[in-house]
């Protein structure tokens, strides 16, 4: 069994100033302003609609990114409907095959520390159900498919959703799943998205950046 941490990675290559320059030129038409767009006055532009409430000139620009967490987290995910989504799933996938390295892979609670006697409990408890997983898929009397095999897999596994969502309702989301009420396995993929949005693109993000490191 491999134990690995919560990831979050880009599908969509990510040029935070030509999206800022797209946002303005969709956005300038509502006020017939496109006579004043110039090489540096995007991220002034889209500062103000954001500031204004203005966010449905967001939906004109999306983005692709691919989270690497457990299946619990990946149900709260797909609640979020204005968007589309491929996950692994594990009716097709088989890891007892090469392919998978012969072994589950799970992803370790971020509320877990190495070596306390919870996170003991809970790793054995993650690879008693590989075993048992195992056994259904290769008994002696009757081999279960990977879809009938998985009813014993862990909410731990890890799953890979690829999410594609405008910049309006990525907004959205982080709003929801950064705030520490979220459930910290959440909050965790949340947070990652979160920096990397902020570094990655100018303007749109900052506020929400702000707001959620401040409180911790």
């Amino acid at each position: 069994m491999k134990i690995i941490n919560a990831d979050v990675e880009f599908i969509t290559p990510i040029d935070g100033a030509a999206i800022l320059k797209h946002l303005e030129q969709c956005g300038r038409v509502c006020y017939k302003s496109e006579a004043k767009i110039t090489d540096t006055s995007a991220p002034a532009f889209v500062a103000g609609i954001i500031k204004r409430g203005h966010e449905a000139v967001l939906e004109h620009c999306s983005f692709t990114v691919k989270f690497i967490c457990d299946r619990g987290v990946s149900h709260e995910i797909v609640r979020h409907r204005l968007a589309a989504y491929c996950q692994e799933s594990t009716r097709y996938c088989n890891y007892s095959k090469e392919g998978f390295g012969s072994e589950i892979t799970v992803i370790k609670p971020c509320f877990l520390e190495d070596g306390t006697g919870s996170y003991v409990v809970w790793r054995d408890a993650c690879e008693m159900a590989e075993a048992y997983y195992f056994r259904l898929l290769n008994g002696n009397t009757k081999r279960l498919t990977p879809q009938e095999a998985r009813s014993v897999l862990p909410n731990s596994l890890k799953t890979e959703v690829v999410m594609t969502a405008d910049i309006r309702e990525w907004r959205h989301f982080l709003k929801l799943r950064c705030s520490p009420a979220a459930h910290p396995q959440m909050r965790e993929v949340a947070l990652i998205l979160l920096d990397k949005v902020h570094s990655m693109i100018p303007v749109c993000f900052d506020d929400i950046w702000s707001e959620y490191h401040e409180q911790g």
